[in-house]
């Protein structure tokens, strides 16, 4: 059981927020972000990608007319891009940016609606874990797994990130090999391949999209250096964020959300049991992979499947 995490153990991490064309669901992350308790606190830097296509461009000056007038945070830094990068080259490009500057970020996207204690998690995960390098990153979203009977901690760890608001270090980002110059070897590695699916049935698939020019995820190449050098992350047993992205305009969410719905945290809380040994909740992960398992993955397309027909 681990020891009781306060706010006021705690330094506080940028917040780096990435968003293309979706002004409705930009406007509820930011209204959202605004009511957590450190949000005055907090420094606030927000990357607008390039328009794509000549039509976007109106969407996007409308999208950074609105975050030029964002208030309620300590600082707000506003990127433009000048052309369309991408959500995989923006994210990788932005973090190192801020990470120039600063040895940790929290990182959102614009579907991503937050609780009030959002900030309060993460930072306390950061500081918590800063020193023990295996854990990886800190994940703000978390499947709905239940309570595992007698654990007590308000957090567990898993061997795969998630990158649905997360937070990291600069020592573990600046490691990335983002080229994955090792894929030929791994590929033809049935052991390793194996234990990369012990993270989830899609990860494989999803590494060789990206390898083949099929994907552009930077999520699937940090997943994969996780893998490799056995880092782990840390999960709120109640999640704190809820992503309001699958809809038509989403990039990467879409599809049926019913899989994805999480136990929200309503608590609100800002002091927080986690747990002092690094190492993989055995519970936890086996309710995770079957999540993330054939089955569920199955029912999930079948699902999307009937979302489009009757849409």
């Amino acid at each position: 059981m681990g020891e009781i995490i306060e706010n006021s153990a705690v330094s506080y991490a940028p917040v780096v927020l990435f968003t293309y064309k979706r002004l409705s669901t930009l406007e509820q992350t930011i209204q959202a972000l605004q009511a957590n308790s450190l949000a005055k606190d907090t420094e606030l830097y927000i990357f607008s990608d390039g328009p794509k296509y000549k039509e976007d461009e109106a969407i996007v000056n409308n999208i950074r007319s609105y975050i030029k007038s964002v208030a309620g945070f300590k600082k707000v830094q506003v990127f433009e891009a000048t052309v369309n990068k991408g959500l995989a080259s923006s994210i990788i490009d932005g973090v190192t940016q801020i990470m120039q500057f600063s040895e940790t970020v929290i990182v959102l996207e614009d579907d991503l609606l937050t609780t009030p204690n959002f900030l309060s998690f993460m930072n306390a995960c950061l500081a918590k874990y800063k020193t023990m390098e295996q854990v990886f990153s800190v994940s703000a979203y978390s499947f709905n797994l239940g309570v595992v009977s007698g654990y007590l901690d308000d957090a567990y760890l898993l061997n795969r990130g998630w990158s649905w608001g997360w937070a990291t270090w600069k020592g573990r980002w600046k490691t990335i090999d983002w080229e994955v110059k090792d894929y030929p070897s791994f590929v033809k590695d049935a052991n390793r391949k194996r234990g990369f699916a012990n993270g989830g049935s899609d990860l494989n698939k999803m590494l060789e999209k990206q390898m083949n020019g099929k994907l552009d995820s930077w999520a699937i190449r940090w997943f994969y250096h996780q893998f490799k050098v056995g880092g782990l992350t840390v999960y709120p047993i109640l999640s704190k964020i809820n992503n309001n992205g699958f809809d038509q305009d989403a990039t990467h969410t879409t599809g049926s959300s019913t899989r994805y719905l999480p136990m929200m945290d309503t608590s609100y809380e800002n002091e927080f049991r986690l747990p002092e040994l690094v190492k993989v909740s055995v519970e936890y992960q086996d309710r995770f992979k079957q999540k993330m398992g054939l089955k569920a993955r199955i029912i999930s397309k079948i699902e999307t499947l009937l979302k489009q027909i009757f849409s």
